[in-house]
């Protein structure tokens, strides 16, 4: 019965989805392009040329990061085999775009409905599905089997409150947990809830975001920045939601450092306006990296372009950028990851730790709980609960420098302690792979 009406309510929801692209494309006009591909149409259903094509499906920015190793070491160490990269999110597509170029096939996955999957699963036949995290489609899920195609939840997590969640649904939820072929967890933790909830073949691996690798150009360009802001203490806000940059800009009225310097990532781009009105409402002095450091690229590093001095009086550093988190945490000395004031679940923390940043949380990082404990129990960051917390937290890290220095030594091993997810993920999918290279 719930599979039934699983169905009408998606076909019920579809023309309300397309008009939600249509208004989110008032902001971010990537949501208005390519809509065919969300109902399975495609431009051409011969794209991978009878290669064997492994199909990764990484939703947003998140998943695309934690899939770049997995994506790296398929290209670099299988033959005569192609990628495809699907995504949800216009900001996923890009950074896959970003990160590969043509070295991937990319496309929107369709919904979830049996006609738009069953298009996508004949134009591209894959040899191997690989999911991202904790994107479950059941129907997907079940075309997948009906089709022979293998389906490996891989860097799978299971928050608490998800867990609780999909526990409501029984038999059915355990029916659909049940159709991957495996599932490789992060956590012994990830690992139980998601055999608790049918899931059959579940290994424990790790988890991905550990093994991304740090662009030394990102790292330069980060440097060049902190060059051009001078001698300021920086403090970053990074992946921000809605509603949390008021309780930043709160927490850095509260500091009490009259030279410091705030930027402010917001997650998402379309939010990127709205952030900015927000800071001048505040009445602080606003500079955005793509007018201040607009000619300062990865490409340009190379050629040691001058980046101009940021002005004395500008207080808040805007990122209006995609793909730089590394050289925005390589350019301060405290890092506040957002998602985790309020309840988001929080964002990935490892990258700011593999540069050496310290860490402050918030009280929400269901998400990324383990991790999270973790970074805490090795010195490497902070749990704060409200904008004076956090102004606290922040104000200890930049006025003390030993301190400061420690935890960023404890965060870059961290990082460097957990590495290795990679080698036991392609352990474990060796099987269903094709052949490496020699």
């Amino acid at each position: 019965m719930l599979k039934i009406l699983y169905r009408i309510l998606w076909y019920i929801a579809a023309p309300l989805a397309v008009l939600r692209l249509l208004a989110r494309a008032r902001h971010e006009r990537g949501y208005i392009q390519h809509i065919p591909e969300r109902f399975g149409y495609l431009a051409s259903y011969s794209a991978h040329n009878n290669a064997p094509l492994i199909w990764i499906h990484a939703v947003s920015l998140g998943e695309t990061r934690a899939a770049q190793p997995l994506v790296q070491v398929l290209l670099d160490k299988c033959y005569n085999v192609q990628v495809l990269l699907t995504h949800m999110t216009p900001s996923g597509r890009a950074l896959g775009e970003q990160l590969f170029g043509s070295r991937v096939l990319r496309c929107y996955l369709p919904y979830d409905m049996r006609g738009p999957v069953r298009r996508f699963l004949r134009a591209w036949r894959p040899v191997l599905g690989i999911i991202m995290e904790t994107e479950v489609w059941p129907t997907l899920i079940n075309e997948c089997r009906y089709a022979g195609v293998p389906l490996v939840l891989t860097n799978a997590r299971m928050s608490e409150r998800s867990y609780h969640r999909a526990l409501r649904f029984g038999a059915e939820v355990r029916q659909v947990f049940g159709s991957f072929t495996h599932v490789l967890a992060q956590s012994s933790v990830d690992a139980q809830r998601l055999g608790a909830l049918g899931a059959r073949d579940v290994t424990v691996v790790g988890n991905l975001k550990f093994d991304i690798k740090a662009l030394p150009e990102l790292a330069k360009l980060g440097r060049a920045w902190n060059m051009a802001i001078g001698h300021r203490p920086v403090w970053i806000a990074g992946s921000t939601r809605e509603g949390e940059e008021a309780f930043v800009l709160d927490a850095y009225y509260q500091l009490g450092i009259t030279n410091i310097l705030l930027i402010i990532v917001p997650r998402h781009p379309q939010r990127f306006d709205e952030v900015a009105e927000l800071i001048k409402h505040r009445g602080l002095k606003l500079a955005r990296r793509s007018e201040w450091a607009s000619a300062s690229t990865i490409q340009s590093v190379h050629k040691t372009t001058t980046i101009a001095p940021l002005p004395d009086d500008v207080r808040v550093l805007l990122g209006d950028s995609m793909g730089e988190m590394q050289a925005y945490y390589a350019a301060s000395d405290v890092a506040f990851i957002g998602g985790s004031l309020l309840p988001f679940g929080g964002h990935n923390l490892i990258e700011a730790c593999a540069v050496g940043v310290p860490i402050v949380i918030g009280p929400h990082t269901f998400n990324f709980e383990q991790a999270s404990i973790d970074a805490i129990t090795s010195g490497a960051a902070l749990r704060v609960r409200d904008s004076t917390t956090l102004a606290r937290a922040v104000r200890i890290v930049l006025t003390d420098r030993t301190r400061r220095v420690a935890m960023g030594t404890a965060g870059s091993a961290f990082a460097a302690r957990h590495r290795g997810a990679i080698h036991h993920t392609v352990d474990m999918l060796s099987a269903l792979l094709p052949p490496m290279k020699p």
